[in-house]
C-alpha cells in the first residue's frame, strides 16, 4: 500500500513540477499580455484534462480492487462453507460408525450377560438339587 502512495505522490510531484515549470517559461518568454494568458490557459486546461483523467484512472482501478476484493473474500466464504460441510458430514459418519458399534458391543454383552446368566441358574438348579439329594439319602 505504501509503494502505491510513493508512486501517487510522485506523480503529483510530476504534475506540480511541470506546472510550475510551464508558468515560469511562460512568464519570462517575450509574449504579449493577451498571447501569455491565452497560452497559460491552454496549459491549465491540459493539466486539468490530466488531472481528471488520473481521478478516473485511480477511480477505476479502486473499482477494481474492490471487486477483485469481493470475489476473494465470496470465494472463501464459499470455501468455507465447504469445508464445514465436509466436517460435518464426517463428524456424523464418526457418530454413527461409533453408535454401530456400541449397539454391536451392546448386543453382545446383552447376549453374554443372558448366556452367563442362564448358566448360573443352571449350576444355582444343580447346586441346590445336590443339597436335597444329600439332604435326602
Amino acid at each position: 500500500m505504501s509503494d502505491n502512495n510513493v508512486g501517487k505522490g510522485l506523480l503529483i510531484g510530476f504534475l506540480a513540477g511541470g506546472a510550475v515549470g510551464a508558468i515560469l517559461a511562460l512568464l519570462y518568454a517575450p509574449k504579449s499580455g493577451k498571447e501569455l494568458r491565452q497560452d497559460i490557459k491552454n496549459k491549465a486546461d491540459g493539466y486539468m484534462d490530466d488531472a481528471e483523467k488520473f481521478v478516473a484512472d485511480a477511480r477505476d482501478k479502486a473499482k477494481e480492487l474492490i471487486n477483485e476484493g469481493k470475489k476473494k473474500s465470496d470465494k472463501l466464504i464459499s470455501d468455507a462453507k465447504t469445508k464445514s460441510e465436509e466436517l460435518l458430514r464426517d463428524a456424523e459418519k464418526v457418530f454413527n460408525d461409533a453408535k454401530g458399534k456400541a449397539s454391536t458391543i451392546i448386543s453382545s454383552g446383552k447376549e453374554t450377560l443372558e448366556t452367563e446368566s442362564g448358566r448360573l441358574k443352571d449350576a444355582v438348579k444343580a447346586g441346590v438339587d445336590a443339597y436335597k439329594s444329600t439332604k435326602n439319602a
